[in-house]
């Protein structure tokens, strides 16, 4: 299989009449230091609009697009190439202290804050006593060390939520998602994330693209939006855990946009007037050409559109 792959998405906006949008935030740029990210690009329409890049609180590329005029559509076709070679996803290294957990010491760090257990964590303040249980059930393996937890922990989570996909908008509760038995990945992502956080660990939510081999051409590579967590450990720093696979995150798994809940990594959000709008998502994937100046379309890169 060619490991160097070209992903064109199509993301479309209809709308029942013409509408006044808002500011529209859109989180569909790999974020900063992806490595196997070898260009992209971006267009917008309709034109005329106004695109201005910038970085929001949690470091994420994101882009802020206004129109001047109502619109009828919204589309946004994103171009991006990325060298799909398989990594070893256990490829880093634990900080002594932080090799069985509870951690040997607490880490202070003020740029974890955000991202650790906190009011907001409670919900509206329903009980939760299926998370509750979930969660002492893994306090009392503590401590043990800490990589074995991780896994195990994910893995439980992959078998215990039956995959469903859930076109409708908002994500579960971690209570809702136990009690269903099922969920879609963001839903196990966010499950995942509040349990790390009960133990003890940083984590946050992540939206991106999982690329891995089409069902239906096993030497083509194919992509879908993907959410899932990763949990920050001294030493490794963010490893990416996937709940849907049981898996840590590996090559296929393009970070598009992190944030401390799901509604902050949304790969597109914006006002608009009240209106009968329509959706769709459209992804081709193809390989690279081997003869493609693999130079310039890393210089491209350096300088996102």
């Amino acid at each position: 299989m060619n490991a160097h792959a070209i992903l064109v998405h199509h993301t479309r906006y209809r709308y029942d009449r013409p509408v006044h949008l808002g500011p529209q935030t859109i989180r569909l740029h790999p974020v900063p230091g992806c490595r196997s990210i070898l260009s992209h690009n971006m267009d917008v329409a309709p034109l005329p609009c106004t695109r201005i890049w910038g970085q929001d609180t949690f470091g994420n590329r994101i882009a802020r697009i206004t129109f001047p005029e109502r619109v009828t559509h919204f589309d946004i076709t994103i171009r991006l190439a990325t060298d799909q070679t398989p990594v070893n996803p256990f490829h880093f290294t634990l900080d002594p202290s932080a090799r069985h957990w509870p951690a040997g010491r607490t880490c202070d760090d003020p740029a974890l804050a955000p991202y650790r257990l906190n009011a907001a964590d409670s919900g509206d303040g329903s009980p939760t006593p299926l998370l509750d249980a979930f969660v002492r059930e893994w306090r009392a393996m503590l401590p043990c060390p800490t990589l074995d937890l991780l896994v195990d922990l994910t893995r439980d989570i992959a078998s215990r939520i039956t995959y469903r996909i859930r076109p409708e908008a908002g994500v579960w509760s971690p209570e809702e998602t136990l009690s269903h038995g099922a969920g879609s990945c963001r839903d196990s992502a966010w499950l995942l994330i509040a349990v790390l956080r009960r133990l003890g660990f940083a984590a946050r939510f992540v939206s991106g693209y999982l690329f891995q081999p089409d069902l239906n051409a096993p030497d083509r590579l194919g992509c879908d939006l993907h959410a899932w967590t990763q949990v920050h450990v001294p030493g490794a720093g963010w490893i990416g855990l996937d709940t849907t696979s049981g898996l840590l995150a590996a090559q296929g798994h393009i970070p598009l946009a992190v944030g401390t809940t799901p509604q902050q990594a949304a790969p597109v959000s914006g006002l608009l007037d009240q209106c009968v709008a329509t959706f769709e998502a459209v992804m081709e994937t193809m390989p690279m050409p081997p003869v493609a100046d693999m130079a310039s379309t890393a210089r491209r890169a350096i300088h996102p559109s």
